[in-house]
């Protein structure tokens, strides 16, 4: 379910308060003439309801992408209740429909229905996750695609038939790693590749999973530490590998298949989001935050990934087209509903 937004005369320089102030996807989709409002800290100041009726004369538009997810059942109602007291449009973009791995389902529900019914518009990245917003909710969202996040790094050598798989600090994907390792070291030997696991550098996995140092120490995987931190270090991180695997089983949209399309890179992803309505080059596994992870779903699907070529390279062009029309999109959003707000 795709909504239209109608083209109308432009108003300059309208003044937007992101929640969160700045992030990698906030940034990309930040209609270049839109003046940010801060500040930039974190929490967002405009999820207290002081700030937001205190403030609500300098912001033209507040948009919501995240950053509420630990306000209590209260403390939003209370922040609603001052977004329709204070007269300033709100929109917000769903990227997530589901609790995250140690959020409670239903305060998420309830988050998101608070939000939804205070919303004046409602963006969400796929088709997918509009008709779910459509049936759970009774809200039509407009669909974006999910924008470029950066370029590939020139002259980066990628490794035929290896398969990465990134594990970060461990915690976020515990009690799974050690099934995803499993899952993916099973499809990487038997499509005859290998398989390098990152940690970050502070991590010890002596302490929370000695069977990684113990396949490493064997040789059986490769492990390596590292902490890429912008959107350009990790697609030049993904241009090193044949296939990526994407560990987080309760995502429903991911900025790391983005990453992946813009590197060149396949990409093996859990079942139980939208992420392959983001992209159509995509090989899936069989897993998702309500039923766990199945090891053995994901050995096959590997396999699948390494036999095929790589997607190659992204067109440039054409997605610096898609990044401009999605500024476009969130360009109309802005001046229809600010044109249509209501002085407080």
């Amino acid at each position: 379910m795709t909504a239209a937004v109608p083209a109308g005369p432009r108003r300059s320089s309208l003044r937007v308060a992101s929640v969160p102030f700045s992030a990698p996807y906030v940034d990309a989709v930040l209609p270049a003439d839109a003046v940010r409002v801060g500040p930039p800290t974190m929490p967002s100041p405009w999820l207290d309801p002081d700030h937001l009726l205190a403030s609500a004369a300098d912001v033209d538009v507040l948009h919501v992408h995240a950053g509420y997810e630990g306000m209590s059942a209260r403390q939003l109602e209370a922040w609603t209740a001052a977004v329709r007291r204070s007269g300033v449009p709100l929109v917000v973009t769903v990227h997530q429909l589901r609790a995250g791995r140690d959020g409670s389902r239903s305060r998420s529900r309830f988050q998101l229905r608070a939000l939804l019914a205070t919303a004046e518009v409602v963006l969400t990245l796929t088709p997918g996750a509009a008709d779910e917003i459509a049936d759970r909710f009774g809200r039509t969202a407009i669909v974006v695609a999910h924008p470029s996040l950066a370029a590939p790094t020139p002259g980066i050598g990628r490794e035929t038939r290896l398969v990465g798989l990134h594990l970060g600090s461990l915690e976020s994907q515990a009690p799974e790693a050690a099934g995803l390792v499993r899952g993916a070291l099973s499809g990487a030997l038997s499509g005859g590749g290998r398989l390098r696991v990152d940690v970050h550098p502070g991590v010890d996995p002596a302490a929370g999973f000695p069977e990684l140092l113990a396949l490493a120490d064997a040789g059986d995987l490769e492990l390596h530490r590292s902490t890429p931190r912008t959107p350009a270090e990790w697609v030049r991180h993904l241009q090193e590998v044949h296939v990526s695997v994407l560990p987080d089983l309760a995502l429903s949209h991911s900025s790391w298949v983005e990453l992946c399309r813009d590197a060149g890179t396949r990409v093996v992803i859990p079942s139980g989001g939208h992420q392959a309505g983001q992209w159509s080059d995509v090989v899936v596994y069989g897993s998702d935050a309500a039923t766990g992870l199945d090891p053995t779903s994901l050995s096959t699907p590997v396999v699948a990934a390494l036999t095929r070529p790589s997607p190659g390279r992204v067109d440039a062009v054409w997605r610096a087209e898609q990044r401009d029309a999605v500024r476009a999109v969130h360009a109309q959003v802005y001046e229809q509903v600010a044109a249509d707000r209501v002085p407080a």
